[in-house]
């Protein structure tokens, strides 16, 4: 349950509207998955994806996260990330509930995420674990600046 200070939380997908200064501070300084993730690579990634991020009643950014998807069959959330102040106050359930309300009328075959934590926020979002993870491959790139794990 939202308190009164998220309830007037605003879900943007206008990535003008997104302070990247912040989202690349909050990433590439305390993300386990993103540590030292470059500006340039934020920049790319975010201007490739679709973009949310929960702001205040002053427009301050609170949370962020990003949707990699082509729109008709696959979507992958990523970077999902809260601001360390505003975390515990529902923060991540509005974004999480701004990403469902995006992508359920375009009826995606799969959405899919990585996390070392808060599986309990995702599955009340129909996340579970992969039903058949000896189907999945991964590659990971070795390039500076894009994965660190």
């Amino acid at each position: 349950m939202p308190t009164d200070e998220t309830a007037r939380l605003e879900i943007t997908t206008d990535l003008r509207r997104i302070d990247l200064d912040v989202v690349h501070r909050w990433l590439s300084t305390d993300a386990y998955w993103a540590l030292g993730r470059t500006r340039a690579v934020m920049q790319s990634a975010a201007d490739g994806s679709l973009n949310f991020g929960a702001l205040d009643a002053e427009g301050h950014l609170l949370g962020y996260a990003r949707v990699i998807t082509d729109s008709t069959t696959f979507a992958w959330v990523c970077d999902v990330y809260v601001d360390p102040d505003a975390r515990g106050r529902g923060v991540g359930v509005q974004l999480m509930e701004g990403i469902t309300a995006h992508l359920e009328p375009l009826a995606l075959k799969r959405t899919v995420l990585t996390t070392l934590d808060a599986h309990g926020l995702y599955e009340r979002f129909g996340f579970t674990p992969l039903p058949q993870p000896e189907r999945w491959m991964v590659a990971l790139g070795d390039h500076p600046g894009h994965f660190t794990s």
